[in-house]
């Protein structure tokens, strides 16, 4: 067993990253929920942005290591909130680093990313996959001068089939040499492939998991077959847990 899963285990306990409360120690960190969104850069309360900077700090800034660079975000399941914590994570970096830190919409099937933000999705991604010019005439500055988002772009349904391309890696490979830190927005792995072909060219995945929902057979099929792709899976976030204590036991009161 790898020494990954087994951090998920001794972690999670397994039901905790179904459910229970939270634990955060290491690759495992847990958000309260995830509110509506209702206006451009949005506040989060002091449970959820003490969560999420624990999140960041132990994904991107590890202390005498070689932290990742250039890491995906997926859902096992879609609807977990995966758009929301890529979003809230890249904000946070940005704060904390000097370097410049990158969002990527590479969620074609259903980008989420420029509604995060409150901001048009006009060219992004996808028209850099089709097109030749620097990924820099694509992106677009937000919040913080060194944070950027570059959205799915235009027609997105045209540029799926190049999501697994020789022209997206280059584009990742891109992005890596400019930019300090990228964050990927990706389809939840129930939908597609996509979040594992993009993350082989990356330094790692984040898996989003959703409290009373996500089974722990789908989690541990999920990091088995992204690390026998040789996937390196960082952590796990259990998002949406609306429960303060168990909800076997909150049923009982």
């Amino acid at each position: 067993m790898s020494r990954n899963f087994e951090l998920l285990q001794q972690l999670g306990k397994e039901d905790a990253l179904l459910g229970t409360p939270p634990v955060v120690e290491e690759n495992v960190t847990q958000v309260v929920s995830e509110p509506v969104l209702t206006e451009p850069q949005l506040k989060v309360d002091a449970t959820e942005l003490e969560q999420l900077t624990k999140l960041t700090q132990r994904i991107f800034l590890l202390p005498g290591a070689q932290s990742p660079r250039v890491v995906v975000f997926t859902a096992t399941e879609s609807g977990n909130g995966c758009s929301w914590i890529c979003a809230r994570a890249a904000e946070i970096l940005a704060g904390q680093v000097a370097g410049s830190v990158c969002l990527v919409d590479a969620n074609l099937r259903s980008p989420a990313l420029h509604q995060q933000f409150g901001i048009e999705n006009h060219h992004g991604l996808a028209d850099a996959l089709r097109g030749s010019d620097s990924l820099g005439s694509f992106a677009r500055s937000l919040s913080r001068p060194n944070l950027w988002l570059l959205s799915c772009g235009s027609s997105p349904e045209l540029a799926l089939p190049l999501l697994g391309s020789d022209r997206m890696r280059q584009r990742i490979a891109e992005l890596r040499s400019h930019t300090d830190f990228v964050l990927i927005d990706a389809p939840g792995l129930n939908v597609s492939n996509e979040a594992a072909t993009l993350a082989s060219d990356a330094d790692g995945v984040v898996l989003v998991l959703k409290a009373n929902s996500s089974r722990r057979e789908t989690v541990r099929k999920t990091v088995h077959d992204l690390q026998a792709a040789k996937v390196s899976v960082l952590g796990a976030v259990l998002n949406q847990r609306t429960f303060p204590i168990p909800e076997s036991v909150y049923r009982r009161l």
